[in-house]
């Protein structure tokens, strides 16, 4: 099946993983994880973005279905800082909201790393 990669798991616990990766990301803005799991992070991240820029009930509604609900920082959530910090950012910029970095293998068994972030 085409379109996106398994990554070894169920799908359900891919699901699950990328969630949380994604509620990660918004949270720190940035995050390191294995190379493959950048790459699917990217394209789900582009879509919460973009789902942010719209900034109406039913893109909240969208977005809340898939990032959790963790605290960012005292003051508001997850689905709040990508609505009014994250989206903000990227009014003037049509796609390509991130950016994935190699890192090189990892020393325990040579999985390529790579950092995940927004671009500024």
């Amino acid at each position: 099946m085409a379109g996106y990669s398994k990554l070894n798991r169920r799908s359900d616990q891919r699901k699950a993983m990328l969630r949380d990766l994604v509620t990660q990301l918004i949270v720190h803005e940035r995050i390191e994880t294995t190379e493959t799991k950048a790459r699917e992070l990217s394209r789900l991240a582009e879509k919460m973005v973009t789902l942010g820029k719209k900034n109406t009930l039913a893109s909240r509604r969208k977005a809340a279905e898939y990032v959790r609900f963790i605290d960012a920082d005292e003051t508001q959530n997850a689905l709040q800082k990508l609505f009014n910090d994250i989206a903000p950012r990227f009014t003037g910029r049509e796609g390509g909201y991130t950016r994935v970095l190699k890192l090189g293998p990892r020393r325990g068994d040579a999985t390529e790393m790579a950092i995940i972030e927004f671009v500024e």
